[in-house]
């Protein structure tokens, strides 16, 4: 009898541990409020450089590039998820993914690359962009072609300004994104975003480094690739995107060959968000066709919060429950499979 109970007991202790390790930690704020923090790489980081052979700056006219930027909302129950954004700030997407509970950072490494190698198509490696991603993310030696230190890339300089955050505000406790000895990203209670380059950027991350979700705006793109196709660290389930129509990644069948390529056609059809109110039948591939006055450049950027965002006649976004599903919806909760789009060309290297 007696070790059964203490057996039992000692289960019941391990669950609630654990249960109680993955509780965020409350905040301790005197005076809780939305912090919107700012420090630049190079301050942060003494081994930070320049690339100029890829244009990647830490001054350019006598102005820093290289601010990064950070958010959280102290009067806002925590989630315990930490949001990378990848791509300019964007001071509407923080306010919501802090007003969400989620802390979320902006940090500048070295994608500067873009501009040399992005143009199309690739050489025949259907790979190639997707290495120098990969490279640009890590730090670490993926592609010939770029040569980027592990001090600019994407995930030391997310943890070096998540360290330094949980220096300069204690407040956001900064620190649970942090490993118990403090030298590595809790990358499970990250969540991966970005749009267009960046979304690309955060979903070829995600497939060799596990995380908690990946919201993809305007993206994937790299469509004479094939990386979308890999085996994921990070469960397909965790991928969520969304586009708007008029977008050109939809004339040239860039968008849907990275969703099906990422396999999102196992949980649901395509939604539009315009048709179909939250939760969008759980899918993870969301479209709008609101109005943009047929501007596909707009379209392109009409999926984030900000200037380009469509408004109702009341002046309040039309997209605000989409935006909440994307970064909080349970990736348990998923649709149902759906076959591929036989309309959609999966390799557009051929003419």
């Amino acid at each position: 009898m007696f070790p059964r109970f203490t057996l039992t007991f000692s289960i019941l202790m391990t669950v609630a541990s654990v249960a109680a390790a993955d509780t965020p930690p409350r905040y301790n704020d005197r005076k809780p409020q939305r912090y919107d923090l700012t420090a630049r790489a190079s301050e942060i980081d003494k081994r930070v450089k320049a690339h100029p052979e890829i244009n990647f700056l830490l001054e350019k006219d006598g102005k820093p590039q290289d601010l990064q930027h950070a958010s959280v909302d102290t009067r806002v129950e925590p989630q315990g998820k930490l949001v990378i954004w990848l791509m300019g700030h964007s001071q509407p997407l923080f306010e919501r993914c802090s007003g969400y509970g989620l802390h979320v950072i902006r940090v500048h490494y070295a994608n500067g690359w873009f501009s040399q190698f992005g143009k199309e198509p690739p050489p025949a490696d259907d790979k190639f962009l997707g290495k120098i991603r990969l490279e640009a993310a890590t730090g670490e030696d993926f592609s010939d072609v770029v040569t980027i230190p592990k001090p600019d890339g994407m995930a030391e300089r997310s943890l070096q300004f998540v360290k330094w955050l949980a220096k300069e505000n204690p407040q956001g406790r900064w620190n649970q994104f942090l490993t118990s000895n403090g030298r590595e990203l809790r990358w499970d209670k990250v969540i991966m975003a970005g749009s267009s380059h960046g979304s690309t950027t955060a979903a070829r991350f995600a497939k060799h480094q596990k995380v908690d979700r990946v919201v993809m705006f305007c993206g994937p793109r790299d469509q004479y690739e094939t990386w979308q196709g890999l085996e994921s660290a990070t469960p397909a389930n965790r991928y969520f995107g969304f586009s708007h129509i008029l977008d050109g990644g939809w004339s040239g069948d860039h968008y849907c060959r990275s969703w099906e390529l990422l396999g999102l056609n196992e949980f649901g059809p395509i939604v539009d968000v315009d048709d179909t109110p939250a939760p969008y039948g759980n899918s993870r591939r969301l479209i709008t066709h609101a109005d943009v006055k047929g501007d596909a450049n707009r379209a392109h950027s009409s999926v984030v919060p900000g200037g380009a965002a469509v408004k109702d006649a009341e002046g309040k976004y039309i997209h605000e429950a989409v935006w909440r599903y994307l970064f909080t919806h349970p990736v348990d909760e998923v649709g149902s499979p759906v076959e591929a789009d036989a309309d959609c060309r999966k390799d557009l290297r051929k003419p």
